[in-house]
């Protein structure tokens, strides 16, 4: 008998139409091995939406609907969910409560990592090698000169809890600090400033599969902005070469380096971590525990370079979530 998988995708940030994209390539490369269901996680509403487009109203008090008079629940949940609720905890939190098994990580690890500045912190006495960094509040004064002195310019200025390259400046100038400060406000109240790293961006999924912490080929990313922003990320104006135009020993560093991380944060599931090779040595940057999902992303692209079809990558974790929930 089959089982019930709900994907979830959406979320109330503004990374919601990307988690949408993702979840529906799950769809499409399951939906022939499960009952598979579209779920939207929306600020104004939760809904099952069908192949028809018909929407059903999902009962959050057990995450359940009724279609065609029967009342369908859930084996497992898919979770596609880009940014708050499904990448922060939140979601991981619900669906402890509800016994039902989601195939993201715990959400300790799923609130730690959306955090920025506390991953940083939890890292550093592992001497995993990151840029220098700098943390601000809403409310705090802004103190461009402190700034410029401990990270010097170049720097950037990101949003601490937000995806996708939202809320992140490059900063040239002492006097844009502020701005770059009030940009980051908009998609959260803490603010993540770090020196700029000169070198070569890399990006490399770790994920469990077939019960055992692979990590895949690696990407290198090579943007035609000023830096990884969004556009370079959703509008084409990058190359993502997989494999990475690296050398064998940095490959073997990196890896080495994006597994322990994984390792040391007790992650599970599947994850991409971001670094920057800066005189030689690879530098952590942040790590993803919802990333992007399709055909194009670049785990998905990792996947394909290891000879990891998208369907057996998305089975095998529904598989391993089904079989730890026992």
């Amino acid at each position: 008998m089959k089982k019930n998988v709900a994907i979830i995708m959406g979320g109330y940030s503004t990374e919601f139409e990307i988690s949408i994209q993702s979840g529906n390539v799950v769809y499409k490369h399951i939906k022939d091995d499960y009952n598979a269901y579209c779920v939207h996680i929306l600020k104004n509403k939760w809904v099952v939406v069908l192949e028809d487009k018909k929407e059903v109203a999902i009962d959050k008090a057990e995450f359940s609907a009724i279609i065609n008079n029967e009342k369908i629940t859930f084996d497992c949940v898919f979770n596609t969910v880009h940014g708050t609720p499904g990448e922060d905890g939140h979601m991981q939190a619900y669906f402890s409560l509800l016994n039902i098994p989601q195939t993201s990580c715990n959400l300790y690890q799923a609130a730690l990592t959306f955090n920025k500045r506390d991953t940083l912190s939890v890292l550093k006495p592992y001497g995993i090698p990151m840029a220098k960094s700098v943390f601000y509040n809403k409310g705090e004064v802004i103190n461009e000169d402190y700034i410029a002195n401990q990270l010097g310019l170049p720097c950037f200025i990101k949003a601490n809890r937000a995806g996708s390259s939202f809320g992140i400046t490059k900063v040239y100038q002492k006097k844009d600090v502020k701005k770059a400060i009030e940009i980051a406000l908009k998609e959260d109240d803490e603010v993540l400033m770090e020196s700029f790293l000169d070198g070569v961006e890399v990006s490399l999924g770790v994920i469990t599969y077939q019960g055992k912490i692979k990590v895949l080929p690696i990407t290198e990313i090579v943007s035609e902005t000023d830096f990884f922003d969004y556009k370079a990320k959703y509008e084409g104006l990058s190359k993502e070469i997989t494999p990475a135009r690296i050398t064998k020993e940095q490959k073997i560093a990196v890896s080495a380096l994006a597994k322990k991380i994984y390792q040391v944060l007790n992650m599970t599931g599947f994850s991409r971590s971001d670094f920057i090779f800066h005189n030689g040595k690879a530098h952590f940057i942040e790590i993803n525990t919802n990333p992007g999902l399709s055909e194009m992303s670049i785990l998905p692209q990792q996947a394909n370079c290891a000879g990891i079809t998208l369907k057996q990558l998305f089975t095998d974790v529904i598989e391993q979530t089904l079989k730890d929930k026992k």
